[in-house]
């Protein structure tokens, strides 16, 4: 008979040990070690003899030929931006996001576009046939060339796609997947890593697209190993409160394209529709005449965004004063109250301090330091800002106004929704210009305010 024995496999890392850690040896993540069952004594098959002529020789990389490489276009824009211009073939791509998102939906979206003319197989491995049917007929799609299989064994699937010679794969979800000669259930570690590798080398050799619909974890990261976002080629993740409309669409890792690039969704009863003009939305029922709003420019790729930034300062009932952030670092918030503090004069040590940036965006970029501030300050002194500004730059630990990147594409973007005054860096007026709206250049904090408030 076989031995049985329990290994503990890290959720994080998949690094492997006899006993349980708290905290994992190989990357240092506390309470990830998992308990699995594996076999000791399976049979190990005869290696084949192989000779030179059976392995593949290797090429000059002017030899390959890329001529005949096409994307298929999917249909949405805002998708083959993200994607980098289109699906590659032989690619490997992992769509992940929060349970209600979107990530389904925008995979059925897609085969209504595509099944017009490639030959689509759809694997789901949580939803009957039955129900895939319903949301396939409430989001319009029908087309002859979609193929539907309800299966969780990667064998078959792999055996399935080897004979029906699809066009477009999508798997759905790759947490329900398994490998029958593995002990351990679906979702774990192995499980996840075997099955992610086995669909790859299917996808490479008949260099055909693949979709894999991944689950996420409480804290919002991808559920699984990390070595599965390394084995794929693109990483797109759903950003966005399942309660509000606005669903953000980011590649976290493409190997075609570029990572910087979003698209902005508006998710309808006929599913996900896409935003062409996000700033128009995120500025829709903006209040005017109020205190603690301001209206900045982020870039995200090669687009422009304004996006409104709100700002509470309220006394503190309590001796700590609260902190909170939605939509921005909570971090970079303590940093950015210490230098109001130490540098501006602005104390907010008896004020609770609370930010959100408005439609669900999440906003990483330091440019938008100086409109936070404005937007804190404003509330703090109950001042509104001037509704016809636009205000972005990134403070230092000094409390100087440092220069941004693409000031220009900044101005343009804020003109074209007919801003009237745009305060900037000093050091970036040099090299722009713009005669539809007034460009007000600033060193620090108190010059910003000033201008935005007078």
């Amino acid at each position: 008979m076989a031995k049985i024995k329990s290994v503990y496999v890290c959720s994080q890392c998949g690094h492997e040990t006899a006993k349980w850690y708290g905290k994992c040896p190989s990357c240092g993540e506390w309470n990830t070690m998992n308990e699995e069952i594996k076999d000791t004594a399976k049979t190990v098959s005869t290696a084949k003899t192989r000779t030179f002529s059976s392995y593949s020789a290797p090429f000059s990389i002017n030899e390959i030929s890329t001529g005949d490489e096409q994307r298929y276009d999917t249909g949405c824009k805002e998708l083959n931006r993200v994607l980098g211009g289109g699906i590659v073939k032989g690619s490997l791509i992992l769509l992940g996001g929060d349970p209600g998102i979107g990530k389904s939906t925008v995979l059925l979206q897609i085969c209504r576009f595509l099944g017009e003319s490639l030959k689509i197989l759809y694997v789901s491995g949580e939803e009957s046939k039955r129900q895939l049917k319903l949301r396939a007929i409430r989001l319009e799609v029908n087309s002859p060339n979609l193929y539907v299989m309800t299966e969780t064994d990667v064998e078959i699937i792999c055996g399935q796609i080897k004979n029906l010679k699809p066009d477009l794969v999508m798997i759905d979800s790759i947490q329900t997947m398994n490998l029958t000669e593995l002990s351990s259930s679906p979702g774990s570690v192995t499980q996840v890593r075997e099955c992610t590798n086995m669909l790859m080398r299917t996808a490479k050799d008949m260099d055909i697209p693949m979709f894999v619909v991944g689950h996420v974890n409480k804290e919002g990261s991808i559920a699984g190993p990390k070595v599965l976002e390394h084995v794929v080629d693109t990483v797109l993740h759903f950003e966005g409160d399942k309660q509000m409309s606005c669903r953000i669409l980011r590649a976290v890792k493409n190997r075609y394209g570029s990572t910087n690039e979003i698209g902005v969704f508006e998710m309808t009863d006929k599913g996900l529709k896409e935003v062409d003009n996000p700033s128009v939305m995120l500025l829709s029922g903006r209040p005017t005449n109020v205190s603690g709003t301001c209206v900045t420019c982020t870039v995200e790729g090669s687009r422009p965004i304004l996006a409104e930034t709100q700002g509470l300062a309220t006394q503190s009932g309590y001796g700590n004063a609260r902190r909170m952030a939605t939509g921005w670092d909570y971090n970079r918030l303590s940093m950015l109250l210490a230098v109001l503090e130490k540098r501006a004069g602005y104390y907010f040590s008896n004020y609770d301090a609370y930010i959100n940036i408005v439609g669900g965006l999440r906003v990483d970029e330091p440019a938008i330091d100086l409109a936070i501030a404005m937007a804190l300050i404003s509330s703090m002194k109950d001042t509104p800002v001037d509704e016809h500004a636009v205000v972005f730059g990134e403070i230092g630990l000094a409390g100087e106004i440092r220069a941004v990147s693409q000031a220009q594409m900044r101005i343009n973007e804020a003109v074209r929704l007919g801003f009237t005054r745009i305060v900037m860096p000093f050091h970036n007026l040099k090299g722009v210009s713009c005669d539809e709206a007034e460009l007000i250049g600033v060193k620090n904090i108190r010059e910003a305010f000033e201008a935005v408030c007078r």
